[in-house]
């Protein structure tokens, strides 16, 4: 990827991540409301950009940054497929 292209989508998630994280802390639900899902799934998207800026970043990626990222959305995922035990492959990802 060329280095504007690559700063063209970095500089566009930090304006999408600025909306999704203001609608994330409007958002009134608690945990165990019935619109926690929604509300996680907002803070799943939050994460999501912060994984493509972590992966697009230019240089070396930092490997923890990318760790806590997938921890992330592992941990925030797990409710909304609880068979696959996500929040347990978390443990790995520090080993």
């Amino acid at each position: 990827m060329d280095e504007i292209t690559r700063k063209s989508i970095i500089n566009t998630s930090w304006e999408l991540h600025s909306v999704v994280e203001s609608s994330y802390l409007s958002h009134n639900a608690r945990q165990g409301d019935d619109q926690w899902l929604e509300k996680q799934r907002i803070l799943l998207a939050d994460m999501a950009i912060h994984l493509l800026q972590t992966a697009l970043k230019p240089g070396e990626i930092e490997l923890d940054k990318l760790k806590n990222n997938l921890n992330a959305i592992l941990t925030i995922t797990d409710p909304f497929l609880p068979n696959a035990e996500l929040k347990k492959a978390t443990d790995k990802l520090y080993e």
